[in-house]
């Protein structure tokens, strides 16, 4: 059985779900949960014999050998005992609840992952399958997941560009369910990549090393690299369950590819004496960052730069406002410009992201030492924005849209390139005399400012007015936030 049959196959599954009320999210954390205690059961039998340091009275046999209520009550017990585990185990399973509330459908799901000889299907098709199931719960606007889903395709360009190597470290501190990792493995693994053994054990356990203090989205994370076969099942998660920004983590990495979450404060949730919940802004207190500010964004560029290596390379989206934001903005900007090689910018269309209204840009640098010199010489800018249309539903971003930016940006000599009519270069002095030292440059006249008779098609104009519509929504939450009186507020 091939990879999208079997994805049909079990996502039909959640239809039946969702009459009782489970939605996409919590079914996919149901199948994390039941595919990993399969897929140990299959590694602990033979030819592999492998220790996978789960109790018998957890291990997939107790679960298969139930029905009806005790397997129910069996399996909640089994959840809140693996959660307490250490290592993978623990991090899988912690804080793991049954959302599946009728026991035959649990034990129907639990059938059909027995009936499937999951470690025979390949890394491949299991790796497809399950990121054909985060695509899935992403497309699901009303849940949210989509935030943490950067479309494959923009992965796949920004990593052929910046070109990893092999025994080289790869950070994302922001990792979502895993997106960059994945697109990195596939790069140094693809068709005539030859690893040796050791590469491909630095691969497996030194490679990959992540943030994502959503616990749901970091187990699907986990689980999404154990199925491409990343990580152990008896070691540490490459997964950190910890806000980046709180501390410089005193690691410092080759490359780091990321998309920091969108939207611009930092904050958490607070309760007060009554119970009622109430947001409040971080501000991050970091001796390594240049500016104090409580913009999110902006303390991830920051974050990045202190985590690179003297050598290394970094590839982040960052939202428009980085590129022009007066302020901390245009101090941090400076900043960068002047100790990193800020050298290439691609303006993103937009429609492509499941989070709305959104305007991104992907910037590369590369870290260099702090000796008090101005590096970067000027930036390449590629415009794949201007006369542009995208949707999610009937015109998605592909590979091939992409292939004329990688072709631009010249990955095996950045330093050969050539003008075209969608990419220009800007010196450092043209850049910094421009007010702010604002990077929102664009040229290319847009078409459809003329031609009223040339208009996108209906569909595209449809979602441009509702993502300009909640782009707008955003940002008066935003400013409504910043506006609220200051209340008392216990924090516990």
């Amino acid at each position: 059985m091939n990879a999208s049959t079997l994805v049909q196959k079990i996502w039909n599954f959640c239809h039946t779900l969702r009459d009782d009320g489970v939605g996409y999210g919590d079914y996919l954390e149901q199948l994390t949960y039941l595919l990993f205690l399969k897929l140990a059961h299959e590694y602990s039998q033979p030819p592999y014999n492998r220790n996978t340091h789960i109790p018998r009275s957890c291990d997939w046999a107790s679960l298969r050998g139930k029905t009806g209520e005790p397997l129910e009550a069996h399996y909640l017990a089994t959840l809140h005992k693996l959660g307490q585990e250490p290592g993978m185990l623990g991090a899988i399973f912690f804080k793991a609840q049954n959302k599946i509330q009728d026991p035959a459908k649990l034990s129907r799901l639990v059938q059909m992952i027995d009936a499937e000889a999951w470690i025979s299907l390949g890394s491949d098709i299991k790796g497809d399958l399950y990121e054909g199931l985060l695509k899935k719960n992403a497309e699901d606007t009303k849940s949210g997941a989509g935030q943490y889903f950067t479309p494959r395709a923009l992965i796949s360009a920004m990593v052929e560009c910046v070109n990893p190597q092999p025994m080289k470290t790869i950070a994302d501190p922001a990792c979502g369910t895993g997106g960059f990792f994945l697109g990195a493995y596939h790069w140094l693994t693809r068709p005539g990549q030859s690893l040796d053994k050791r590469q491909k054990a630095f691969l497996r356990d030194q490679t990959f090393h992540g943030n994502e203090i959503v616990p749901s989205t970091r187990r699907m994370c986990l689980m999404n690299l154990f199925l491409h076969n990343i990580g152990e099942l008896d070691g540490e998660p490459a997964v950190d369950r910890a806000d980046a920004l709180i501390a410089d983590p005193g690691i410092r990495f080759d490359y780091v590819l990321a998309n920091p979450p969108f939207g611009k404060k930092s904050s958490m949730t607070i309760t007060n004496e009554e119970g009622e919940e109430d947001r409040d802004a971080l501000t991050y207190e970091r001796q390594d960052f240049w500016e104090t500010t409580s913009n999110k964004q902006l303390n991830f560029l920051q974050h990045i730069v202190t985590i690179l290596k003297d050598t290394g390379q970094a590839a982040v989206v960052l939202p428009d406002n980085v590129l022009f934001e007066g302020g901390a903005g245009e101090r941090i900007r400076r900043k960068l410009l002047e100790t990193c090689d800020v050298h290439t910018l691609l303006r993103l269309p937009t429609g492509i992201f499941y989070a709305q209204g959104v305007k991104a840009n992907v910037l590369f640098f590369d870290a260099r030492p702090k000796d008090g010199k101005v590096h970067t010489k000027g930036i390449w800018i590629y415009d794949l924005r201007t006369n542009k249309h995208f949707t999610l539903k009937t015109r998605q971003l592909k590979d091939d849209d992409l292939r004329d930016f990688i072709d631009c940006y010249h990955p095996e000599n950045r330093h050969n390139r050539q003008e075209t009519e969608r990419f220009k270069y800007y010196s450092y002095e043209e850049l910094m005399a421009r007010d702010k030292a604002n990077l929102d440059v664009f040229w290319l006249k847009d078409d459809s400012l003329d031609n009223l008779d040339e208009l996108p098609p209906p569909d595209v104009l449809q979602q441009e007015i509702i993502d300009h519509l909640e782009a707008a929504l955003a940002a008066f939450r935003d400013v409504a936030a910043s506006l609220a009186g200051p209340g008392t507020i216990t924090k516990r």
